[in-house]
């Protein structure tokens, strides 16, 4: 996967969130970004998404630049999947419809090819016997497996996480963690916002690190965990392992 960012710069009612952001990435399948809260991490992703448009600059995602006039965004949202802390699911819908709908609605397939692709999966990720339930009937992991199996269902180009585990607790956090994981054996690109420090570190290949709307530092994950260079870094580290 190929990641391109120029110039890029947003604000919300006069408060500066990114500014200036510039980058070019080459060849990676797993994308961490790490950082304070507020500095900036979910709207550079939103915007990735195309689901936020940059006051300035552009985003370029293998080579492609995100078009965000609202017909192409429309045309660009279709292709890639995108999985939100708060899991998104319709909530009088079961799980098996909450996959099969957006199939339907938004992709055009027949109702038959829907159920198969969903079933297909429920059953990939161990979640068949739970098909005919409500969200409310289901635990957070449980509920967040369905929101990426839904995410998964379309064939996306690459897969978008914000902080998928932030409303889970710790057993239900693991679920998820190694469903993403499964998928990055795979071989499925994927940019992951997250606070599991852990996981950015064993289980993608690079990471960003943001703090007050600009990129910091980045790097392998490997040597940014071991061999932080910014006191920026070396500080948020520290406070975010100091209790692990």
């Amino acid at each position: 996967m190929k990641l391109k960012i120029s110039n890029l710069e947003k604000a919300f009612a006069g408060k500066t969130v990114l500014k200036d952001i510039n980058i070019d990435l080459e060849h990676f399948r797993s994308l961490a970004i790490i950082g304070p809260s507020g500095g900036g991490k979910s709207t550079l992703l939103r915007m990735i998404a195309g689901l936020q448009r940059p006051d300035r600059g552009e985003i370029h995602i293998n080579g492609e630049r995100i078009d965000y006039s609202e017909t192409l965004l429309h045309e660009y949202r279709k292709t890639i999947g995108v999985v939100f802390q708060s899991y998104n699911l319709f909530p009088h819908l079961t799980a098996l419809d909450n996959i099969t709908l957006p199939l339907t609605v938004v992709h055009k397939f027949s109702k038959e090819k829907a159920k198969i692709i969903a079933l297909d999966l429920l059953d990939r990720f161990q979640l068949k016997v739970h098909m005919d339930k409500k969200p409310h009937q289901l635990s957070g992991g449980q509920q967040q497996r369905i929101a990426v199996a839904r995410a998964l269902s379309i064939e996306s180009r690459f897969l978008l996480f914000d902080e998928p585990t932030s409303a889970l607790d710790p057993e239900l956090t693991s679920e998820v963690l190694d469903m993403i994981k499964e998928l990055q054996e795979q071989d499925k690109d994927l940019i992951l916002v997250t606070h599991e420090m852990g996981f950015a570190r064993q289980s993608c290949d690079y990471v960003l690190f943001i703090a007050d709307g600009q990129i910091i530092e980045h790097g392998p994950s490997a040597k940014i965990f071991k061999e932080p260079q910014t006191l920026e870094l070396k500080n948020f580290l520290n406070k975010i392992l100091e209790w692990r």
